[in-house]
């Protein structure tokens, strides 16, 4: 069986991203239910030297969307400055980013499959190529900030799951 470069990247993308935004919405639901300001969220971490909830969720959206146009353009770097947006704002954020990556292509990404880019981290920087980004950066770094943001909103007490988690499985047609 041949796999092409879309079909490991986009689909595994919007399965996350489309989680996320459930989880942020059953986190927007909690937090009505209990009376709690879901923006006091945005600034929550599991200990005191990580960054906070709303880094995480910046993070998901670089991580995949920005991932793959890095490896369009042949450089990818950390994030930018982090927006100061209100969790609803975050939750559009989510859905715009799964949206973008569902009207992807496969030509268009499988286009992109063969492109080598560098990771730029001030002065230093990390060839790679499209597949090995990929897999050893891309998805671990994106799947860190997922998961990230799912036990923040656990740990606040909303009442998520593995299956919130895990999102829409891609099972045979």
């Amino acid at each position: 069986m041949t796999i092409t470069f879309y079909d490991a990247s986009v689909p595994t993308y919007v399965q996350t991203l489309d989680a996320v935004s459930g989880v942020l919405a059953k986190g927007l639901a909690h937090f009505k239910d209990t009376g709690s300001d879901p923006d006091a969220v945005l600034g929550a971490r599991l200990a005191d030297d990580m960054l906070p909830f709303a880094f995480q969720l910046h993070s998901v959206i670089h991580h995949s969307v920005n991932a793959l146009a890095g490896i369009k353009s042949g450089v990818f770097k950390p994030p930018t400055q982090l927006p100061e947006q209100s969790y609803v704002q975050w939750q559009i954020a989510i859905g715009e980013a799964a949206s973008s990556m569902k009207a992807l292509t496969p030509d268009e990404v499988n286009a992109i499959g063969g492109n080598d880019l560098k990771f730029e981290l001030g002065r230093m920087t990390l060839p790679f190529t499209a597949t090995g980004f990929l897999f050893s950066f891309s998805f671990p770094n994106f799947y860190f900030h997922a998961a990230t943001t799912y036990d923040i909103l656990r740990s606040k007490g909303v009442p998520l799951g593995k299956r919130d988690f895990m999102g829409a499985l891609r099972m045979k047609q």
